[in-house]
């Protein structure tokens, strides 16, 4: 079966987004295993929240070519995050204009595709199993 553009689009932005939260993951665990972190307990929440992270990116990524209708909510919800942090990545001490940018244009991006006519009606629970509309 063939899928929508707005669909396949969105499955990818996600898929990239996956791809990098594991590159983070396998950072931390370099980092973890290289460097002495200055709170141990602090590197390892943080490495197993990234974990967290990476995992659902890659269900809700996997699940939109599926067609299942609660990755919506779910991309809606990470994309908020997303932009959270990408709000932080403006100021502060630290800002990193680049790194901000970089998580609020695809998150914009997503949110906008999750609203599209194409990607509600394929991703509405008023399917079969096999994915054919009811």
């Amino acid at each position: 079966m063939r899928r929508p553009g707005a669909v396949l689009l969105l499955a990818a932005i996600l898929c990239a987004e996956a791809a990098l939260l594991w590159v983070a993951v396998a950072w931390l665990i370099l980092e973890l295993l290289i460097a002495t972190p200055t709170s141990l307990a602090t590197a390892l929440a943080i490495l197993v929240l990234v974990l967290i992270a990476a995992s659902w990116v890659t269900a809700i990524a996997v699940n939109s070519l599926r067609r299942r209708s609660w990755i919506r909510g779910a991309a809606v919800t990470w994309q908020m995050v997303q932009i959270a942090v990408a709000i932080g990545s403006f100021q502060g001490f630290y800002a990193r204009p680049d790194l901000g940018w970089a998580l609020l244009l695809p998150s914009v991006v997503v949110l906008v595709l999750l609203f599209q006519r194409r990607v509600i009606a394929e991703t509405t629970s008023a399917r079969s199993e096999d994915g054919l509309p009811q």
